[in-house]
């Protein structure tokens, strides 16, 4: 039996990878630093999984370099023991972006990056592939509700993948179609400078294959030179060559709109998911498979697309309803970039026009915060009011003089500072309306006692 160690085996990109080996029937092991969902299902399907950084836990069957294929996600330090162990024994290790490369190879590839929005856009790409042609794979970054999880295995020649920017990852990717959702500035530990930022970008987009197709937001301007594929603006309503137009708000926040195409319209679409943040990725998702569809020498069918559309249950954590009621509304999203909370507040705005919105906020990363906290109190401040839950440091150690306060002090709506174990009772004791959870840390295991808390008023 093959064998291969994922270090770092509970991250979101790092378990679909998993999942795919244990579906072909590789002994799978693994380590991370604390037991999720994630990895409590990966168990289920056969992998080993500790959780205590120990060379001792590592299976006895892949204590040789000879026979055992080590995969690592950046995030784990290079000081971490089992890491230096198989480097010293001269095992074969690669970054999740390499094996992910490989993978593709051979395939038609999808690749969706951004500094925000790739998640549910990519999860999409992969329902249009299924229900358009009945087949596709995909590997995603987020838990999709209709695949319920995050990697879908299909027959065809497709494959929708989330390209991560951070450490650079996605530069080991060449698709086919590429979609460029945003290049905000993040990562800048890694990067140092937005511009930075941008010339990854334009650098990835400069690996797309010759004759294949980069789809980037209308507005986003970044140092595109040397392209061999042919070039599409999307947008949510500004007309370019693929937009939204007869935007109306339909009951729950839901909307319905016709989707321009550079030879058609869609008329009459209606997402299965709420906001106007999700119809701009519906539009980049369509245009993928529009560039696919014409690859295969075919034409896209509307019928199917508005199936696609309206059957589509989004990701887990992004825009996620917990409790929707006239009383009371509570949703989850996964929002970790001022833009991203900027976006998705406003969205809510126009959703529940007149409503009372309180923003809950976990902020991810001691140098994130450092970077962009003006940025972060400035989105906050479309919310009506803010509680700000202290820094989830996932792989860093403190910075000093870095905490949730400097946000708040810049905030311009009321706000306060609640730990996270004390969300659920304290929001039960203020007069809310509509709630929202954000962040990329563990704000998420709050959610059920959230709603439940919130339900009772509702």
């Amino acid at each position: 039996m093959k064998k291969i160690y994922f270090l770092g085996i509970g991250g979101i990109g790092m378990s679909a990878l998993a999942r795919y080996f244990l579906h072909e029937g590789w002994h799978v092991a693994g380590y991370d630093r604390t037991a999720t969902p994630l990895t409590h299902r990966l168990e289920e399907e056969g992998a080993e999984i500790h959780y205590e950084e120990n060379i001792d836990l590592i299976p006895a069957d892949m204590r040789s370099a000879e026979d055992t294929l080590v995969v690592f996600t950046p995030a784990v330090p290079h000081d971490h023991k089992e890491f230096c162990y198989f480097r010293e024994h001269g095992y074969k290790i690669e970054k999740r972006s390499q094996m992910l490369g490989h993978l593709a190879e051979g395939k038609y590839v999808i690749a969706v990056s951004g500094t925000h929005g790739k998640t549910s856009t990519s999860t999409l790409v992969a329902w249009l592939n299924r229900t358009l042609t009945g087949g596709g794979s995909a590997f995603l970054g987020g838990l999709s509700k209709n695949f319920d999880g995050n990697l879908v295995l299909g027959g065809g020649n497709r494959l929708a993948v989330e390209a991560d920017e951070f450490d650079r990852s996605f530069l080991r990717l060449y698709p086919d179609v590429a979609v460029i959702t945003s290049a905000d500035p993040d990562h800048l530990d890694i990067y140092g400078t937005h511009e930075e930022v941008k010339k990854a970008f334009a650098q990835f987009a400069a690996q797309i294959r010759k004759g294949g197709a980069l789809i980037i937001k209308q507005g986003l301007e970044l140092p595109l030179h040397d392209l061999e594929c042919t070039t599409y603006r999307y947008s949510y309503d500004e007309p370019c060559d693929f937009y939204a137009r007869n935007v109306k708000l339909l009951e729950g926040g839901h909307y319905q709109y016709d989707l321009v195409t550079p030879d058609s319209t869609i008329e009459k679409c209606r997402l299965g998911v709420p906001g106007w943040v999700n119809i701009e990725n519906s539009v980049a998702a369509v245009a993928t498979v529009w560039c696919a569809a014409r690859h295969e020498g075919v034409a896209l069918d509307h019928d199917k697309v508005r199936e696609a559309l309206a059957s589509f249950s989004g990701v887990k954590r992004r825009f996620d309803f917990w409790v929707n009621t006239p009383r009371q509304v509570y949703m989850d999203d996964y929002a970790h970039h001022p833009n991203e909370l900027a976006a998705t507040l406003t969205s809510v705005k126009k959703m529940f026009p007149g409503r009372r919105v309180t923003a809950v906020f976990q902020p991810h990363l001691y140098t994130r915060t450092r970077d962009l906290y003006r940025e972060f109190a400035e989105a906050l401040s479309h919310a009506d009011e803010v509680i700000l839950v202290p820094i989830y440091p996932a792989r860093e150690e403190p910075v000093e003089g870095v905490s949730s306060e400097m946000i708040g002090r810049l905030v311009t709506a009321p706000w306060k500072i609640v730990e996270r174990e004390d969300l659920a009772d304290t929001l039960y004791a203020m007069p809310t309306d509509v709630v929202i959870t954000f962040g990329a840390g563990n704000i998420d295991v709050c959610c059920k006692a959230i709603a439940e808390k919130l339900k009772l008023k509702s």
